[in-house]
């Protein structure tokens, strides 16, 4: 029998290898999700301590009394993989805890759920079971694929309610900035169909019993948002997301606003703000819909403050302040 010689198996090998140089980028491009860095932690903390020094980022430190379990698979598209990050109270009580998806900010097209893991952290150490959803971002998917996907996270929350010790009518969205005004469109929209995309678990409502804007616009069509993309040098968040600037496409604008879908069904709102102007675009508008609705609602404004904030101390013990106050009243009438 003839035996290989090593001379062979070098040429082989070395085929092998050239075979994988060769492919392994195409298939890299099949499977590569891609990404924007223009907002990170890295990135955010030194603008932040420039203006603040006394500035601190929040770090994510897992409660004792609080468990994680991480990498949910939530929803599929083909190979395309979402997922969540869950924290929950360790102790299980015989009642049921009221659940909170967490959207993170990065103008639709940045940032990622772990930002949100300490505020997540610090919700479930209250008692709340609380998940930081991936979404598909703007350089992926544009608009409205971000809220097809939450929508999904908030049917997934409702349809596994028992195996996590959730209670399906206590569900509510919290999000920061791009998050904050995701989740004020996820308060206003519940079981819209035309919103409701075909991220799974059908069978469940996407419908949520209360919401936290975190500087999230409320109304695209303020000039505050719509005006950005007069600077032909730097296209705006928005015109990434909607795929076309205000005055190309103004009806794509007026539909992605949370304001323009207030009705009787709308969840309780919190809303939390940094001392921006910017970011308080629509919200007085919005309290008085619900007013005339009697929906209940509470704005804080917290001064000098960046629109980051609720990432740093010491604003975050004052922003989780409120949220915890409004989440207790809204869900355990405390």
């Amino acid at each position: 029998m003839h035996t290989p010689s090593k001379s062979c198996h070098a040429l082989a090998y070395a085929l092998i290898g050239l075979l994988a140089v060769l492919f392994s980028p195409l298939l890299g491009q099949q499977k590569k999700i891609p990404r924007d860095t223009s907002f990170t932690l890295d990135n955010t903390a030194p603008k932040v301590y420039k203006q603040y020094p006394h500035a601190k980022l929040v770090a994510a430190i897992l409660p004792a009394h609080v468990s994680a379990e991480k990498n949910i698979v939530y929803a599929r598209y083909g190979e395309r993989e979402l997922h969540l990050d869950l924290f929950s109270p360790r102790e299980k009580t015989h009642a049921l805890y009221p659940g909170v998806i967490l959207i993170h900010g990065g103008g639709w097209r940045s940032g990622n759920r772990q930002m949100e893991w300490p505020m997540a952290q610090h919700l479930a150490a209250h008692g709340y079971v609380t998940a930081t959803a991936e979404y598909r971002l703007s350089i992926e998917a544009q608009y409205p694929a971000g809220v097809y996907d939450l929508k999904g996270a908030i049917r997934w929350m409702r349809t596994n309610a028992a195996k996590y010790n959730i209670d399906p009518n206590k569900i509510a969205v919290y999000g920061c900035s791009a998050g904050g005004t995701l989740a004020a469109f996820l308060g206003t929209t519940g079981d819209m169909k035309q919103f409701e995309g075909s991220a799974g678990h059908a069978e469940s409502s996407s419908a949520v019993q209360a919401v936290i804007d975190v500087d999230g616009v409320l109304d695209f069509t303020n000039p505050a948002e719509s005006a950005k993309d007069d600077d032909p040098k730097k296209s705006s968040a928005g015109k990434s997301w909607f795929g076309a600037s205000y005055k190309e496409s103004p009806d794509i604008w007026k539909e992605a606003s949370p304001i323009n879908y207030v009705n009787a069904n709308t969840a309780p709102i919190l809303f939390v703000n940094s001392s921006l102007e910017r970011f308080h675009a629509g919200r007085d508008e919005m309290i008085g819909q619900l007013n005339k609705l009697g929906i209940y609602s509470e704005v804080h404004t917290i001064s000098d403050t960046p629109h980051a904030f609720w990432l740093f101390h010491p604003w975050f013990d004052k922003a989780s302040g409120y949220i915890v106050k409004f989440l207790d009243k809204t869900f355990k009438g405390k």
